[in-house]
């Protein structure tokens, strides 16, 4: 069985579209890596497969092996700087071009997910994480009833789930949180991504779409709170174009200092960045954000482990 090597299996779930599910597992993705895990990237959202585009690897072709696939390497363990490696699978991969539509019915999406499940060669990985649909439909339940099934007690951690700071947002999410409980599915924690903007042009983080809602969720909850995180525009130029993130003097995000000195501006200007996406990743103001959440969720997976 595929799952049969994997230490730790985290969902990253949010009741509504929209509020940055793959952006929030995209960095867990790059934030475990940067601590030195193994991981794995599985992308359920199967009508909106979008963890090929956050890793810059559309193009890239799965490998069929006897009786499944082998995942895409985003970039293999760097033992020497202390990264480690990261694979991915999605059904993007799978599709003759980019812009087609899956127009399936449920029982198929179910099939696809438990295939996903059992029909990927991950080998051995610290964490994997599995990226999903929004919403509360038959992919999630599925999901959760295969992980209940196939997978290990130790193994199933539990799930990430993501808001915005909206009541609108929030309101949705509250049904997710009521489908964890329901299925036995342990909340890991909740982020509240979106909660701020880091201006590109200046030093000022704005919170545009005010802030708060998550937390007072997780604590309606009793679920812990991991954390809020701004809205980067120069984390999507990164991703996009691969420009490593640089900014002006004085900016804040969450009370730290993340700007740019300007020698490293001038060198970036002079010389072709050629370094992989993990590495680009530390110098974005979201690394450092990301850096304490996943140090939370390391440690409630491994208080899940020692059930």
């Amino acid at each position: 069985m595929s799952l049969s090597k994997i230490k730790h299996i985290v969902l990253v779930l949010s009741g509504k579209g929209g509020v940055g599910k793959s952006s929030v597992t995209t960095q867990l993705a790059l934030s475990l890596s940067l601590a030195g895990h193994s991981v794995g990237v599985l992308d359920v959202d199967l009508t909106g497969p979008s963890i090929p585009r956050m890793f810059a690897i559309e193009d890239a072709k799965v490998t069929q092996a006897p009786g499944g696939w082998l995942p895409i390497t985003v970039h293999e363990a760097d033992p020497s700087d202390g990264i480690g490696s990261l694979r991915v699978m999605s059904l993007g991969f799978l599709l003759p071009r980019r812009g087609d539509a899956v127009v399936w019915r449920g029982p198929k999406k179910t099939a696809m997910v438990r295939q996903f499940l059992s029909d990927v060669f991950w080998d051995e990985l610290d964490y994997l994480l599995i990226d999903t649909p929004p919403g509360t439909s038959d992919e999630h339940i599925s999901l959760a009833e295969t992980l209940l099934q196939r997978a290990r007690p130790e193994q199933f951690a539990g799930a990430v789930v993501v808001t915005t700071p909206q009541a609108v947002a929030t309101a949705d999410v509250r049904k997710e949180l009521n489908f964890c409980s329901k299925t036995g599915i342990q909340v890991l924690g909740v982020v509240e991504n979106m909660s701020g903007f880091v201006c590109p042009n200046c030093s000022e983080c704005t919170n545009i779409f005010m802030n708060g809602g998550g937390e007072v969720m997780a604590n309606d909850f009793g679920v812990p709170f991991l954390g809020r995180v701004p809205i980067d525009p120069q984390f999507l130029v990164l991703i996009e174009a691969g420009t490593r993130p640089t900014y002006p003097v004085g900016t804040e995000v969450n009370g730290r200092d993340i700007s740019t000195p300007i020698a490293t501006v001038k060198s970036q200007d002079d010389t072709p960045d050629t370094a992989p996406l993990v590495q680009k990743y530390r110098d974005c103001s979201l690394a450092p954000i990301f850096h304490t959440i996943t140090a939370d969720v390391i440690i409630a997976a491994d208080i899940a482990n020692q059930k």
